[in-house]
This record gives C-alpha cells, sequence and structure tokens, in this order.
C-alpha cells in the first residue's frame, strides 16, 4: 500500500469524511472541515509510527500536512534522509 493509499484510509477511518469517494488527493483537509487542530497531531502520530519517520514542530504546516498530495511528498521527502 502507498503512502497516499494508507493515509486515505487512516482519515476516512477516524476522521469524519462525508463522502470518501470526494476525497482525491488534491483536496484540503483543514477546508473541508475533516481535520482541525488537533487531528493535526494524530495524523502526525500516524505517520511517524507508520512510516518510521520524526515530524519537527516547525514542519507541522498546511504545505506539509493539508492533503493527501501534501502528505504523500512530505512522507517521502523525510523518508530520504
Amino acid at each position: 500500500m502507498d503512502i497516499k493509499d494508507s493515509v486515505r484510509q487512516f482519515i476516512t477511518k477516524n476522521f469524519y469524511v462525508p463522502d470518501p469517494s470526494k476525497l482525491t488527493d488534491n483536496v484540503s483537509f483543514l477546508d473541508s472541515g475533516i481535520i482541525d487542530s488537533t487531528s493535526v497531531l494524530e495524523l502526525t502520530a500516524f505517520l511517524e509510527e507508520t512510516f518510521e519517520i520524526q515530524v519537527a514542530d516547525d514542519e507541522l504546516l498546511p504545505e506539509n500536512l493539508d492533503s493527501l498530495a501534501s502528505v504523500d511528498a512530505f512522507v517521502s521527502r523525510k523518508r530520504k534522509r
């Protein structure tokens, strides 16, 4: 299972997603109301455990964590270090 599929599965299982079929790669988690500030911490814990990465406080940004595509790119960068 790739990064986006794993994250999509986590998001739809743990947060309210009215129509999972509309959770495409570039849908903003924040703008669509799927994730709030508390949920970002849950997502971060999931990413750290699942993909064996460390997410620093200064990396908790929408550019890294606000869509499936941004999470995929972020985790991929972290894993290459």
